[in-house]
């Protein structure tokens, strides 16, 4: 069977495919395995129980069960979500939102795909342009999102040491380079894999680049504000015409629903549309509908303020204190500063295997994780030794086995050590 050069590229083994087999196999074989790959968000009571009353009325009103799984949404999306989200964005923000700036999709990853090659690619005539990442490392789900080659440009961060064993990532504005071959900047907020949330001051500037080259400035908010709001320092909601604002219903606790919602100048949302109509005929009702009275109420920024953001914090600070009483002093490593999202960002300075082997042996001692390596896209794979030195993992699961996990990273880090040192 031959494939054309998209099905070859698409067809190859890449960091998100990798990550979503091992879930998904791990899961299914319905092992031991300690889960801390994935991004699949913990189970919290309090929104389930909400989420299982509101799917009680609707399957005991007959035309809301009808228009649940009987009816297509139209390409846009489901359109009493769309129009209460409007009402409750302006509510808030006084953005001057209309339903033509807000479009839904199968889940934020398609929104990417769908967002990345209508501004990133060929645009006829031998010009192409990329999609700019100011700040490596980014999302794993980017890297093969482009139906060409070399969709992506990113810039080495700025480091800087916050604490005895702890460091951030900053945007190195001085290497940042706005070109005519930019067809749009983008920025995950908080940052998946590495919970780092860039400041107001770094998303204002970012804004102005986009903004004097006539871009957009595309925010990856599926961690961030305003829901489901896993943000553990202050980041203010922002949205204008020049920026494309994503956000999910996933980490709020639907991740099965696939609910992406895009928010944007309505060319862009009318764009959206059209492929939305084409790859997909219309996007699932099942997460629009199960939200859409939580988003009428407002109830959904109180559950992200007061419960989800509340949640994740707690577990992030006894997995932080969980690593850090492991690996004690007995060689260098460093967190990079818990922000936001749900993963903690670990780095082995100097570390004598690479990120990838580490996985693998971790993998064999029934801990699943994430090699670093795969969240640089758009950075030459070398010349930068830092990318095979660290690992994402997730602390949404159960805190016992989450402390179990970080304990056997711990020593096996240092069994790679003490390996290196008797050789």
């Amino acid at each position: 069977m031959k494939l054309s050069a998209f099905g070859q590229k698409m067809a190859v083994e890449s960091g998100i495919t990798s990550l979503m087999d091992d879930l998904g196999n791990a899961l299914a074989a319905g092992d031991d395995m300690i889960m801390m790959g994935g991004g699949n968000p913990g189970h919290i009571p309090e929104v389930q129980d909400r989420l299982k009353d509101i799917l009680g009325d609707i399957s005991n009103d007959p035309e809301a069960l009808r228009r649940l799984v009987g009816v297509y949404d139209p390409p846009q999306g489901e359109k009493r979500f769309i129009t209460s989200l409007v009402a409750l964005l302006n509510s808030e923000y006084d953005w001057g939102l209309t339903t033509d700036n807000i479009a839904l999709t199968n889940g934020s990853q398609a929104a990417f795909f769908m967002l990345f090659n209508m501004f990133g690619g060929d645009y006829g005539g031998g010009d192409r342009k990329h999609i700019l990442l100011p700040l490596a490392p980014e999302y794993i789900g980017y890297a093969d999102a482009g139906i060409g080659q070399d969709l992506f440009h990113a810039v080495r961060p700025d480091i800087s040491y916050t604490d005895a064993h702890e460091f951030k990532y900053r945007v190195d504005f001085d290497e940042l380079e706005v070109t005519g071959q930019t067809g749009a900047i983008c920025v995950s907020r908080p940052t998946n894999p590495t919970g780092n949330v860039i400041t107001d001051d770094e998303l204002s500037r970012l804004e102005a680049l986009a903004r004097v080259h006539d871009i957009p400035l595309i925010v990856d908010g599926a961690y961030g504000t305003p829901f489901p709001s896993l943000l553990f320092v202050d980041a203010a909601p922002h949205w204008n015409e020049q920026i494309i604002l994503c956000l999910s219903l996933s980490k709020l606790g639907m991740p099965a629903a696939r609910t992406g919602i895009v928010i944007a100048a309505a060319p862009v949302i009318k764009a959206l549309s059209g492929i939305n109509a084409i790859m997909n005929l219309a996007t699932g009702s099942f997460g629009a509908m199960l939200a859409e009275p939580l988003v009428r109420s407002g109830e959904i920024l109180r559950l992200s303020r007061d419960v989800v953001c509340p949640f994740y914090k707690a577990k992030m600070e006894r997995a932080v204190a969980a690593f850090s009483k492991a690996m004690g002093e007995d060689c260098q490593w460093y967190v990079h500063k818990p922000e936001g999202a749900m993963f903690l960002w670990l780095w082995f300075p100097d570390l004598p295997i690479t990120s990838f082997e580490l996985y693998q042996r971790l993998k064999q001692r029934g801990v699943l994780v994430v090699s670093g390596h795969y969240f640089f896209p758009g950075l030459p794979e070398d010349g930068w030794r830092h990318r095979l030195e660290c690992l994402r993992v997730t602390y949404s699961q159960d805190d016992e086995r989450v402390a179990e996990g970080l304990r056997i990273i711990a020593e096996e880090v240092k069994v790679v050590w003490r390996e290196s040192d008797e050789h």
